[in-house]
């Protein structure tokens, strides 16, 4: 299989770019063409961000999955679609052929359909990192339902607020998960969630862990029953339902500013166009090479270079159902040796944990197979830049530093392997399409280099955000209402002298953990459900693994607690009500909060307090009680 729009030199960048921006539809249109299309589009751009109103190659009839199976069969039947490497390294692995992996969606489709499920619905999918995982998406995106996964560490009631928001009657789950040393009972947390969501119909469950599950009539039917029933009626082939390039393809919740979190919607056609595109060019992607991406498939990385964009360009790719430490720390370069892994992509977070133990983890082991490295996630510091570097690349590999959010879809900005110029701790150049810009508080344009504002883009790719579920007016409150005509991206910048672009965090109350985002609200919320907390403040710090820790300030009822018990007691809450994830890393009991008199919270002085900088807290004398700001700089954990 050939890429026509693979780029390969500088200069062929630079064409591409220049005419992604003097001729945006023209350039998507060339793009698009490398894909089967049931009825090509009418127009192939329409928009404004007033609205926002988007529409990419309006009026054009697809199946994504077409796209990511049915047209590779011919020539590429027989050729590894998905690796998939279980948790327990003694286990074995196994591989799904592009033709296995069709008649496996085919048959799930069926399961779906049996099971009620029709064009249109939300099937919320919660299970650990399995074939069947990648198998049920598929299937979703085959009958025009709208998958919603939920990553599978999330608590019950964040899986209820979920399917609430997205009124989602259909579960796809495992009775467990292998995650590392844990055993996570995935059927019983759902069990839990549907307390509050009496509307759901049906509950899929596929058997992994073996763990004891309560299983209810009429709700809850086995996976491996319902695939029985298709196979006896020799039902293999399931025509996919012809969508059209602006339908829902599915809604994946992120946090935000506020304490709801918001369903992220991305349709079938511009989204589907854009991380193959981003795939192919940003890790010069060669047919038959091993893609190994470490994310989960419930983050949206998983999304669209674990499934999506590897599939749709015919790519081999692995999924990984552990974690890089367990059973010890060499088990990312294990995998990478036995799979003869080719393209390895991974976090800053993943890296800096590796780093800690040394070389030793890799002895043994032979890397000589990867040509290309990248990053995701969050920005990456130069020390670990250097030793993913000389450690894992031995020097020979481009690392590629993508940034770009749930809400992009795919890579915005990234040096393109061996391609463009690479610079550590730097996400470089914008792809073709992509039109970044820096603007001040004011929204007024920073221009020239070096520069430094924050971070918006001018003009949509294929793959933007389309709405947040349910509700549109959030959406344009989240990103397009703060700078007229510009998508805010919530990131700070800087630009250096030769254009390249260096993400410096995020400039709103949404934290960077590990390269998940976690509003502040969202745990304050949490933090606040506890019967013995008055208040609670939460803001980043450094952390030396995480990139950005969670530092929680706390008002109890009584300020004579037993301090290490209630710290105890808020985790615990904490993980109920969102998830481990979420969990604060320091929690500092104080009397009071600084407040301005209209009693805003002044989070820029805890944040400050946080990262170690008591004397340089600016003017406090507009708060309601400046001495609370001294306590708390004293009782600094």
């Amino acid at each position: 299989m050939s890429y026509p729009f693979q780029i390969k030199t500088y200069e062929e960048y630079q064409r591409a770019y220049k005419r992604s921006v003097d001729d945006p539809e023209g350039f998507w249109a060339d793009v698009a063409s490398s894909f089967s299309w049931r009825k090509r589009w009418n127009k192939v751009l329409d928009w404004n961000f007033k609205e926002p109103h988007v529409e990419w190659f309006s009026g054009s009839k697809l199946n994504i999955t077409e796209n990511c199976l049915d047209r590779h069969l011919l020539n590429l039947g027989n050729k590894p679609a998905i690796i998939w490497e279980p948790n327990d390294p003694e286990e074995h692995h196994r591989v799904l052929t592009y033709r296995n992996l069709y008649d496996k969606v085919c048959q799930f489709s069926h399961v779906l359909k049996n099971n009620g499920v029709k064009k249109g619905d939300r099937v919320c999918i919660y299970m650990g990192m399995i074939p069947e995982l990648a198998i049920a998406v598929l299937a979703c995106a085959r009958i025009g339902a709208i998958h919603s996964v939920i990553f599978g560490g999330f608590s019950a009631q964040s899986i209820a607020d979920r399917l609430q928001d997205a009124k989602a009657e259909y579960i796809v789950t495992c009775d467990g998960a292998f995650r590392g040393a844990k055993d996570i009972p995935l059927k019983n947390v759902i069990d839990d969630a549907l307390i509050a969501c009496p509307f759901v119909k049906r509950v899929i469950v596929c058997t992994r862990t073996r763990t004891p599950v309560s299983m209810i009539k009429g709700r809850d039917v086995w996976w491996e029953d319902e695939i029985k029933k298709v196979e006896t009626l020799g039902l293999n082939h399931f025509e996919a339902e012809e969508m059209d390039a602006e339908d829902e393809l599915f809604i994946l919740y992120t946090s935000g500013s506020t304490g709801k979190p918001k369903g992220v919607v991305h349709t079938c056609g511009g989204y589907m166009v854009f991380t193959a595109y981003s795939f192919v060019n940003v890790f010069q992607y060669t047919p038959g090479d091993v893609h190994f991406c470490t994310a989960d498939i419930g983050w949206i990385t998983g999304h669209s270079y674990i499934l999506y964009g590897p599939l749709a360009s015919g790519a081999t790719t692995l999924m990984f159902e552990g974690v890089p430490t367990w059973p010890d720390a060499g088990r990312l370069w294990q995998i990478v040796d036995k799979y003869k892994v080719n393209v390895l992509y991974t976090a800053p977070t993943a890296i800096r944990s590796l780093m800690g133990f040394g070389l030793e983890p890799f002895e043994g082991t032979d890397l000589s197979s990867l040509k290309v490295l990248g990053t995701v996630g969050e920005p990456i510091n130069e020390e670990a830049w250097h030793w993913y570097d000389e450690h894992v690349g031995k020097k020979r590999c481009p690392i590629v530093d993508t940034w770009w959010q749930t809400e992009t879809g795919g890579i915005l900005i990234s040096n393109m392997a061996g391609v463009t110029p690479a610079k550590p701790a730097h996400a470089t150049l914008p792809l073709p399409g992509v039109q970044p810009i820096l603007v001040d508080e004011n929204g007024v344009e920073v221009t020239g280099n070096p520069a430094a504002g924050n971070l918006c883009i001018k003009a949509p790719w294929p793959s933007i955000i389309r709405t947040t579920y349910g509700d549109h007016e959030r959406c344009r409150q989240t990103y397009f209402s703060t700078y007229e005509n510009l998508y805010f991206t919530g990131d700070g910048a800087l630009r250096d002298a030769d254009g390249n672009y260096r993400i410096t965090g995020r400039v709103d109350d949404v934290l960077n953990v590990s390269g998940h985002r976690i509003g502040t609200a969202e745990v304050e919320n949490a933090i606040n459900m506890h019967a013995g907390v008055v208040e609670s403040a939460v803001v980043g710090y450094p952390h030396d693994i995480k990139g950005q820790g969670i530092y929680a300030y706390v008002i109890c009822q009584d300020m004579h607690t037993d301090e290490s018990h209630m710290r105890l007691d808020i985790l615990q809450t904490v993980s109920r009500i969102i998830g481990p994830i979420a969990k604060p890393d320091k929690i500092q009991f104080v009397s009071g909060l600084p407040k301005t008199r209209s009693g805003k919270i002044m989070r820029r002085i805890l944040r400050k307090i946080a990262e170690g900088e008591k004397n340089n807290l600016g003017d406090t004398t507009t708060l309601l009680d400046p001495s609370v700001v001294e306590e708390i700089a004293e009782g600094k954990l």
